[in-house]
């Protein structure tokens, strides 16, 4: 029987197979670190009190899951208006089940100061200006998306592949890329704030997308105009070319991954909306570039705070990748999560995620579901284990 920390929410048979086959099994994690300029719109993410404190977020996490609490950090974890990173989650467990951990740099303004694999990529510029990266950078980093996937998944012989992510204003580049891939994804996104920030993303989006059609923009409109907006979208979007104009560095390296480690064992995309991007994208370059995967070995794997939100609708949102015109290939994968609750905890941080904040990152939400599933973890043991994270953090902290 599957665990019953682990809930999910769509493709259920799907779903069940992929938990059954796994469980028991240690994962592997690899994440993957970027940048947008989108991340530094005053009030566009919570991940950062400061838009200065966010371009540092990704290095700060990185630090964080790879050293723990007590090393004194380059780069310590940024001031947040409320809660705590959620690179606490993911280290309790990581440290705990002593599972292997590989950081990538896809593209940031500077280097995390851990061991980190560069990919050779640079950060993405804001979206809104249809021009976010140079089209040879992300067929560089697909292809080292390709490379490591292939590579990262050698040697499992039982386990699974993790793949998560750090990119502050990587829900407003997800955004983009579902709505330049014919998805019905305005108002459906999540976001680090209590209260998603829906109109500001949406007007981002539309600017770039119409930049990157060469289009006059209509400015934003009511739902109507919305959908004649989508419904502008050409039907041949050259997905690489749509992650240069308006995505982020972490999509491709993402997409390559899993494309690519799916031929050998399963994946789980660890995060909310942003997978659910990237997953999106894996169908649509697939079909694009007659590259082959298996989507059955493919998974979303979040918190419940993200499929849960009601200022969001990550289930519709997941289903509406199934209803999809443009890249009718691209099918609704199975979405899980993690039923972790902060209700009950001594800390105001972390019960800040009760009310909305942070919600997600650096694979937290993957990490609770791989200790539900190797370890039959149950809500005590990590909320003990996280706990302890925070008490060991404030300690070296004084």
């Amino acid at each position: 029987m599957p665990n019953s920390q682990i809930r999910i929410y769509t493709q259920k048979e799907q779903g069940e197979q992929w938990l059954r086959r796994y469980r028991g099994c240690l994962p592997v994690f690899a994440c993957v670190l970027g940048f947008t300029e989108t991340g530094l719109i005053p009030g566009i993410s919570a991940a950062g009190r400061t838009p200065e404190d966010r371009k540092y977020t990704a290095c700060a996490d990185a630090e964080f899951l790879y050293y723990g609490p007590e090393h004194k950090a380059q780069y310590p974890l940024p001031p947040l208006a409320a809660g705590a990173s959620p690179v606490l989650i993911s280290r309790a467990v990581f440290e705990s089940l002593k599972i292997p951990i590989h950081l990538f740099n896809a593209g940031l303004p500077q280097p995390p100061a851990v061991p980190v694999i560069d990919l050779g990529g640079a950060p993405a510029q804001c979206l809104s200006g249809g021009a976010a990266m140079e089209i040879t950078t992300v067929h560089h980093l697909f292809e080292q998306g390709l490379l490591w996937g292939e590579h990262l998944v050698a040697n499992i012989q039982q386990g699974y592949l993790i793949v998560g992510e750090c990119v502050v204003g990587g829900t407003t580049t997800a955004l983009a890329i579902l709505t330049g891939l014919g998805i019905d994804a305005a108002g459906k996104v999540n976001s680090s704030h209590p209260v998603c920030n829906h109109s500001q993303k949406w007007s981002l989006v539309q600017a770039g997308l119409e930049k990157m059609k060469g289009s006059r923009g209509q400015g934003a409109g009511g739902r109507e105009q919305d959908k004649i907006f989508q419904s502008q979208i050409q039907n041949s979007v050259d997905p690489l070319k749509l992650v240069a104009a308006v995505g982020d560095p972490m999509q491709v390296v993402v997409a390559g991954m899993a494309i690519a480690a799916s031929h050998s064992c399963g994946v789980m995309l660890a995060g909310g909306t942003q997978m659910l991007a990237v997953y999106a994208l894996m169908s649509a370059i697939a079909q694009a570039y007659a590259l082959s995967w298996q989507p059955e070995a493919v998974v979303v794997g979040t918190t419940r705070w993200v499929a849960e939100d009601p200022t969001g609708a990550t289930v519709d949102l997941a289903l509406n990748l199934g209803k999809n015109s443009l890249t009718p290939t691209v099918g609704t994968p199975p979405l899980l999560a993690t039923h972790l609750s902060f209700a009950d905890s001594r800390y105001p941080q972390l019960r800040a995620y009760e009310q909305g904040f942070v919600k997600e990152g650096m694979g937290a939400g993957a990490a609770c579901i791989a200790a539900h599933l190797s370890q039959d973890w149950q809500q005590h043991q990590l909320l003990a284990a996280i706990e302890a994270q925070l008490e060991r953090l404030s300690t070296a902290s004084h």
